[in-house]
C-alpha cells in the first residue's frame, strides 16, 4: 500500500530504528550519497532496497529518490533521524483508504528532540514538511529548505513524525548547518534581497509559501540573528522548554550569524574581485 524512501548518509546510527519504526517494509528504499559507515548492510539487513547516487543538492537528489522504481502509489519520504508513531502511521493509511484522486500531498509536523525533551516552543513548532506524496505528482525545487510543488491538492495530517537532529551529537550539527549556512548565504546573495516581496503571501494557506515569504522578510531585517532569539525564546515561549530551549535558541541565532557572515565575506570577495578586474580609469 506505502512504499518508503529514506535519503541517508553515513546513519548508521539512525537508519535501523528509522526502519524499524515502519509498519511498512515491504518497498523500503534507501537512496545513499555515499555512506563510508555501516549504513548499507544494515540498511539491506532489513531488507531495504539501497541505491547510492552522489550528492549534488537536496532538491535534485530528492527528484531522484521519487524516480525510483516503487511499487505503490504512496510514496513515504522521510529523513533516517526521523520516527513513525504508530498513530501516525494509523492515520496515513486511513487517510490513503479515503484519499480523493486529486489528493496529491500530505504534509506533517515533527516533534524536534533534544536533551530528551520535546522543544515544543523553542523549535519554532509546528512546522509543517512535506512526507506523504503520491507518485508522479511531486517535484522538488530549490537546492536547500526546499520547496515542494504538488499538481493536486494538498492537505495536512494531524500526527507527528519524531525527529532526533542531535543523534550523531552537536558537533555534526553545527558541521551540518554550516553547510547549510553556506548554501543560503549563496542563495541570499543571489535571490533572497532581490526577490519580489509579496506581502499577500505571508497569510498563504501554503506553509511553504508562508514561510518563504517570511524569509525574505527576515533578511531585510537589522540584526536578525538576535531577532531570532528573541522571536524563540521569548515570544515563542522558548523559556518553558528549559535549558534545552535555551541553547537551542542560541544555536538557531548562531546558525543565522553564520548566514549573514558568510554572506558578507561573500560580498566583499566579489567587491574586491570587481576592483582588481575593473579597466584602469583613463587619464
Amino acid at each position: 500500500m506505502i512504499s518508503v524512501l529514506i535519503l541517508t548518509l553515513d546513519e548508521e546510527i539512525n537508519i535501523s530504528d528509522c526502519i524499524a519504526s515502519l509498519p511498512w517494509r515491504s518497498d523500503v528504499h534507501v537512496l545513499d550519497s555515499g555512506s563510508s559507515d555501516q549504513t548499507e548492510p544494515l540498511a539491506r539487513a532489513l531488507d531495504a532496497k539501497f541505491v547510492v547516487r552522489p550528492f549534488t543538492n537536496y532538491a535534485e537528489q530528492r527528484n531522484a529518490g521519487l524516480a525510483l522504481p516503487f511499487a505503490h502509489d504512496w510514496i513515504l519520504m522521510i529523513d533516517a533521524d526521523e520516527r513513525v508513531t504508530p498513530a501516525l502511521a494509523a492515520e496515513i493509511e486511513t487517510r490513503i483508504k479515503t484519499a480523493e484522486a486529486d489528493l496529491g500531498m500530505l504534509r506533517v509536523r515533527r516533534k524536534d528532540m533534544f536533551m530528551g525533551r520535546w522543544l515544543r516552543r523553542s523549535s519554532g513548532y509546528p512546522t509543517w514538511f512535506p512526507r506523504l506524496m503520491r507518485r508522479g505528482m511531486v517535484t522538488v525545487e530549490r537546492e536547500i529548505n526546499e520547496v515542494y510543488r504538488c499538481s493536486g491538492r494538498t492537505d495536512e495530517l494531524r500526527e507527528h513524525l519524531v525527529h532526533y537532529p542531535f543523534n550523531k551529537g552537536m558537533d555534526w550539527w553545527y558541521e551540518r548547518h554550516s553547510r547549510y549556512a553556506t548554501a543560503e548565504a549563496e542563495k541570499l546573495l543571489g535571490e533572497e534581497r532581490n526577490a519580489r516581496l509579496r506581502l499577500g503571501q505571508l497569510i498563504a494557506r501554503d506553509p511553504g509559501a508562508r514561510r518563504a515569504a517570511l524569509k525574505r522578510v527576515a533578511y531585510r531585517l537589522p540584526g536578525r540573528p538576535f531577532l531570532t532569539f528573541l522571536y524563540l525564546y521569548v515570544l515563542r515561549l522558548g523559556f518553558l522548554d528549559g535549558a534545552p530551549g535555551y541553547h537551542y535558541a542560541t544555536m538557531r541565532m548562531a546558525y543565522e550569524v553564520m548566514i549573514d557572515s558568510k554572506s558578507a565575506f561573500s560580498r566583499q570577495q566579489d567587491q574586491s574581485q570587481a576592483h582588481l578586474t575593473a579597466p584602469p580609469p583613463r587619464s
